[in-house]
């Protein structure tokens, strides 16, 4: 276990100057703060005598993880929450995970080094009895992201209806092999997302076919690959039902570049409702996620959590999700 003299060390620094950051002691500079702070977050360092005045301590700031910062959903998010932390003078601290759980507990650790007021997580990469541990050092928002184990309020979307709406329009049209796209990891809201798109084939009497499950979607360049592998497949499926907008276009752009036309011989939802998904043609059926209102609404319950005036009430937060139709069905 690292000591005051192993942060010392690492920050470059005397002890009595490490001891008057900690303690919160005035007169040092802000470039020794940061060194001193840095030292403590590599070494994994909170002394417990301590603890408690580094959480008393307010740096306005609110670190936002996000797993991909060129997916425009998210950028949409973003603006919801920068909305209501400038309404409240809070800055954000954007935080890139790329869905990996070392940076997912890399940035949480800015929570517990006290270099931010609160967590938002849009995606969660590592398990929740893993994050649950850093709860003690301050407030954390689930955003999109959920999980029915935790103890944090959440704002979310019935996702489970998602992939039910989806795929049963899908069967509507006439369709009998759907393919099913999604991130990687299995979380709460992709598996809820999934058990929506199985309970509409079977309602239906179609069988599930696991061939038919696509996983490392995230972009378009994902359902270019996804689409060509589905090409080299002996009984490949006739329509897909995406985790995202940007995914379904790379399933329309690499079926035109087949040969092949959509929706005749090819039909594709998507997720999310972005620019994308009207400005391709044809234009994306999809199920729009109210993105920006997501953002707004977290960061609402982020300012409650700062405050300590959270209710029963702010706990779990649902929002509508809604199918818009355009050409690619």
């Amino acid at each position: 276990m690292a000591t005051i003299a192993d942060v010392a060390r690492e920050a470059g620094l005397s002890r009595a100057t490490v001891s008057r950051v900690i303690n919160n002691y005035p007169y040092v500079s802000e470039e020794k703060k940061h060194l001193v702070l840095k030292a403590m977050e590599t070494l994994n360092y909170i002394p417990n005598a301590s603890a408690q005045k580094l959480r008393s301590q307010k740096t306005h700031t609110i670190g936002v993880l996000i797993p991909r910062l060129t997916n425009p959903f998210f950028a949409y998010l973003l603006e919801g929450i920068d909305t209501i932390a400038t309404k409240h003078e809070f800055q954000l601290l954007v935080c890139q995970t790329k869905n990996s759980k070392q940076k997912e507990i890399h940035f949480l650790n800015y929570l517990k080094s006290k270099q931010v007021d609160g967590i938002i997580l849009t995606s969660i990469e590592n398990s929740w009895e893993t994050i649950a541990a850093y709860i003690s050092y301050g407030p954390i928002v689930l955003c999109n992201e959920y999980s029915f184990q935790s103890l944090v309020p959440m704002v979310r979307l019935n996702q489970y209806e998602g992939g039910y709406i989806g795929t049963r329009h899908l069967i509507e049209k006439g369709h009998r092999k759907i393919g099913y796209c999604y991130g990687e990891q299995m979380t709460q809201l992709t598996k809820d997302r999934q058990d929506g798109y199985k309970k509409a084939l079977s309602d239906f009497g179609i069988a599930f076919n696991g061939d038919w499950v696509f996983k490392r979607a995230y972009d378009l360049e994902d359902g270019q690959t996804i689409f060509q592998h589905s090409l080299a497949m002996e009984d490949p499926p006739t329509a897909f039902f995406t985790g995202s907008d940007q995914v379904a276009a790379g399933i329309i752009k690499e079926a035109r570049n087949q040969g092949l036309t959509v929706p005749l011989d090819i039909a594709v939802i998507g997720f999310d409702d972005q620019p994308i998904a009207s400005l391709i043609e044809p234009g994306i059926t999809t199920i729009k996620q109210p993105a920006e209102e997501i953002g707004i609404q977290a960061m609402n319950l982020m300012m409650k959590s700062v405050s300590n005036d959270l209710t029963d009430n702010d706990m779990d937060i649902q929002l509508p999700l809604q199918l818009v139709l355009r050409h690619s069905t």
